[in-house]
This record gives C-alpha cells, sequence and structure tokens, in this order.
C-alpha cells in the first residue's frame, strides 16, 4: 500500500522557482546511517512487500513485484552497501523512482523526512575517503541541527548493477569517421567516473579541447575569467568557449542555476547551453527551457549528446 506520493512535479514551489540552487532531499535510514536522496527523483514510497525473486540476477537485486500493472525491480540498499538488514522489516520501506528514463524501486529500512537546502551546503566527500570513481556518496549534505546525510549515487548503483544502462561508447562508433574539433568546450559533472566516461566518449568523438569542473561553481569561476579576457582583449567568446555542458545536481552549484548565471550575463548570454542529466522529464525540460538552456538530453543517451554537440560546433 502507498503510504506517501511525490507532489506533482509541476505544482512544486521549488521546481516552479528558476536558478534558485535549492533542492529537497528526502532522507531515509539504513542500518541506523541517514542517507539521502534528491525528492526530483522519487515518484512515490511504499510499504515494503514480499517480491519475486529473479534467477541469475545481481546478489543485490531482491526481486521484481507489480504495483500497479507497472513490474519494477527492487534493489537492496543494504546488501549493496554490505550493512545488516533490518532486524524487523515491518517498517522497511520502498522508494519508487524514476531516472534515466527507469523505475526501479530501493529497500531501505525507513524513510525519515524531506529537507529544502542549498545545493551550497552540499560538499563533495574526500575521494580517498570515499572512494573516488567507486564511491557511492554524491555529496555530504548538512541540515538543520548540524545533521549530516550522505547522498547516495543512485545512478552508479543502478550501472553497475546492469551496466547496459550507462554510457555505451559503442553509440560513438556508430557515428563513423569524424572530423576532429578544437573548438574550446566546457563540462560540468560531479561524479568523477561518469565525468570521465564523458571526457573518453567526447574525445573519441572528435573533440579535443575540453575543459571538465567538478560542479557548476567551478565551471562559472572559469567562465567570469573568460568573460573577463573578452573585456579586456576584445576577442570572440566562441574562440573561448564554444558549448557549455553541464549537470543538473551537483553539490556547490546545481546546472540550473549555472544556466541562469550563464543566461543573465550579457557577455556570456550568447554561449549555448546544453543541460545533460538524468532527471529530464516534462518538468525539469519546462525549467530548463525558461532558464534559457539550448538543449537538455538524458542520460546515458551519449550519441545524441554527441550529434547535439555537433549542431552547435560544426
Amino acid at each position: 500500500m502507498a503510504i506517501a506520493k511525490k507532489r506533482d512535479p509541476l505544482h512544486t514551489e521549488i521546481l516552479l522557482e528558476s536558478g534558485t540552487n535549492e533542492l529537497e532531499i528526502m532522507e531515509f535510514t539504513i542500518a541506523g546511517g541517514s542517507f539521502g536522496i534528491n525528492v526530483a527523483k522519487v515518484t512515490e514510497i511504499m510499504q515494503y512487500q514480499t517480491v519475486k525473486p529473479m534467477p541469475n540476477s545481481h546478489p543485490s537485486v531482491e526481486g521484481v513485484f507489480m504495483p500497479r500493472d507497472v513490474i519494477l525491480t527492487v534493489i537492496d540498499l543494504a546488501h549493496y552497501m554490505g550493512l545488516p538488514a533490518a532486524e524487523d522489516n515491518s517498517r522497511d520501506m520502498f522508494i519508487i523512482t524514476s531516472f534515466n528514463k527507469m523505475n526501479v524501486a530501493f529497500h531501505v529500512h525507513a524513510v525519515a523526512e524531506i529537507h529544502r537546502i542549498s545545493w551550497n551546503d552540499i560538499e563533495k566527500p574526500d575521494s580517498t575517503i570515499y572512494g573516488g570513481e567507486e564511491g557511492l556518496a554524491t555529496g555530504i549534505a548538512k541540515v538543520a541541527g548540524n545533521k549530516l546525510i550522505t547522498i547516495v549515487d543512485f545512478e552508479k548503483i543502478v550501472v553497475d548493477i546492469s551496466p547496459q544502462v550507462g554510457i555505451q561508447m559503442s553509440e560513438i562508433t556508430e557515428l563513423g569517421h569524424r572530423e576532429r574539433s578544437a573548438k574550446p568546450v566546457c563540462l560540468a559533472e560531479d561524479s568523477p567516473l561518469l565525468k570521465k566516461m564523458l571526457l573518453e566518449a567526447l574525445t573519441t568523438a572528435g573533440y579535443t579541447n575540453i575543459k571538465a569542473y567538478n560542479n557548476g561553481e567551478e565551471a562559472w569561476n572559469h567562465l567570469e575569467m573568460i568573460r573577463d579576457d573578452i573585456m579586456a582583449s576584445g576577442e570572440h567568446l566562441a574562440e573561448k568557449i564554444a558549448v557549455m555542458i553541464t549537470d543538473i545536481e551537483m553539490p556547490k552549484m546545481d546546472g540550473h542555476r549555472l544556466t541562469k548565471l550563464i543566461k543573465d550575463d550579457r557577455i556570456l548570454r550568447d554561449v549555448p547551453v546544453i543541460i545533460f542529466s538524468s532527471l529530464i522529464d516534462d518538468a525539469m525540460r519546462d525549467k530548463g527551457h525558461r532558464l534559457g538552456a539550448s538543449a537538455q538530453l538524458s542520460k546515458p543517451e551519449i550519441g545524441n549528446l554527441v550529434t547535439t554537440l555537433d549542431q552547435f560546433i560544426l
């Protein structure tokens, strides 16, 4: 039985605001630890129920169940994280998610509350402690009362369990022979693993001049320097930056805030902004359009990203 449901994103106050650099985090617990997920990924919360096991599946795939005529795969987060199961699973919950054009249920031990915070209040964890490319924490959020919540990289979990849903280099190969381009491209992506894969894919696709940043704040600092150089030297904007590619979810500054800053700047506003995110749906597409995004693409469609990038550069 569903005990709570996410508000319609089109009528959620936070999604109607443009470039505020804020988000809502749903706090949940596993083995007594506090973790978080962006509410924008959540469609529903359901009480735990027995699921149908699937033979030869990943050890962390608990099975499948079918609420409302939709089959959902259930991932046991405690098992995946190497944490103990709940002694009493009567309070366990399913968090039903939608991202990367997929619907997946995550089995957790309890759902606590929703916190509205700024991306500036989320710190990137130290890679030496949280595993770098192999780590599961995309950020550490500080909420009311100095409580720390670990933001989990759900996309990485799904790709680790089912690699075929991640970025596929075969999509680049299928594009055939390509000319090389040294036009300057900027990339803002907080996931070390995904950033590495994107750089490899774009380089293979012929783009040889890519500057990558860990979040929107770092990318904006670079763009401000470009703006200052242009004002001092009179160089053409396209010689400094041809396209900005940005994720949405990033510590310190998200992609929507970055897009707003670019489009509100009289020097930088002509830079095409491609939003490349797992969160692209009708609501997010509407918000990105109002902020001035030139294109909005859903991860992990790397072939689509390359062909879209071509339109702005070639």
